[in-house]
């Protein structure tokens, strides 16, 4: 399985960017796809997920209302619309994927087997 971010950007605060990641590599029933995001001198964090099949999301708590995940099945394509930016979603974004997580799990990185190259996003004050 392979996943390509795309999309991050610089943007001033209150405005809005949308992430894109492209999977591809093999059939996506029962996966749950992701975003985490790391910035500088912090660890990987939790932003959002989704499963393949169905409409159930999950997001941290700090995104809640801002950001918005969704997905394309017959693009195999995630998606990561977010609003009202701030300085602090300033961080390089990841998605990741993984057939096998658990609800419980789904806010955890080490839940997730297959991930993309990041993708920067800068929010300037």
């Amino acid at each position: 399985v392979q996943l390509q971010a795309s999309g991050g950007g610089s943007v001033q605060a209150g405005g809005s960017l949308r992430l894109s990641c492209t999977i591809s590599g093999g059939t996506f029933r029962g996966y749950v796809i992701g975003w985490f995001r790391q910035a500088p001198g912090k660890e990987r964090e939790f932003v959002a997920a989704i499963k393949w099949s169905g409409d159930t999301t999950y997001y941290a708590d700090s995104v809640k209302g801002r950001f918005t995940i969704s997905r394309d099945n017959a693009k195999n394509k995630l998606e990561l619309q977010m609003n009202s930016l701030k300085p602090e979603d300033t961080a390089v974004y990841y998605c990741a994927s993984d057939p096998t997580i658990i609800t419980s799990r789904v806010r955890l990185e080490l839940a997730y087997r297959y991930w993309g190259q990041g993708t920067q996003v800068t929010v300037s004050s």
